[in-house]
């Protein structure tokens, strides 16, 4: 069981995070709104424990960017305590609310019944022909030789494959990789598409990622003319 916990202040990630693994949890914890989501879109959690006040970007606004491609359940932990931000927390997708100061019985309490309510994860190992993902050690594989990829590349990958066989548009992928609106005087996708494909097939006879002229793009398995 994973959980993901969104806390600027450090004493109380420590306090979290310990208490959290001995009761046996795996933990990562992120300072930031912006690297919480980061790493709530790059890895699969059971359960998102989520501040309100946080540097970068707040849990609002985290919620809202994460609800657009995740439904992972998400518990504010926060020192606002007005029924008008627990509604605002609801009515965002959150699914639990408690106020700081907290008692950690009760916090470990809502995270259980959180956790039972989660969907089944993916698998650890995605795997397309002779591809192969691990998830939670961020390694690629294609056969026997190992690709590096940058953690943008790795997120990028992650979703043509989970998705694979299914048409991306440019929009989709811009959404869900950068967290932007998709311009189109911008070719950030286009080119993270050709820097991931010098990786993943230029080497290899069976290519895995291809164009959809004028829509976007696909992961799916074609074996060469």
């Amino acid at each position: 069981m994973r959980i993901l916990v969104i806390e600027d202040e450090p004493k109380t990630g420590v306090y979290l995070k310990k208490g959290f693994e001995e009761s046996g949890y795996a933990v990562d914890v992120a300072a930031d709104g912006a690297e919480g989501l980061i790493l709530a879109k790059e890895s699969e959690y059971d359960v998102i424990v989520l501040d309100v006040m946080l540097p970068a970007m707040d849990g609002w606004s985290v919620l809202k960017a994460l609800r657009a491609t995740r439904t992972t359940p998400v518990l504010f932990l926060t020192a606002r305590d007005d029924v008008s931000d627990r509604v605002k927390g609801l009515e965002l997708g959150g699914d639990d609310y408690l106020v700081k100061p907290f008692a950690f019985v009760e916090l470990l309490a809502r995270v259980r019944t959180l956790a039972r309510r989660s969907p089944p994860r993916e698998s650890d190992v995605m795997k397309l022909g002779d591809l192969e993902i691990d998830v939670t050690r961020r390694r690629v594989r294609r056969g026997t030789t190992r690709i590096d990829l940058t953690p943008r590349e790795f997120s990028l990958l992650q979703l043509l494959v989970r998705r694979q066989g299914e048409v991306m548009t440019r929009t989709q992928i811009a959404s869900y990789v950068w967290d932007m609106n998709f311009d189109s005087d911008t070719n950030v996708v286009e080119v993270a598409i050709r820097r991931l494909r010098a990786k993943i097939d230029d080497a290899f006879p069976v290519k895995l990622i291809h164009t959809v002229r004028g829509v976007g793009y696909v992961a799916e398995l074609k074996e060469p003319a």
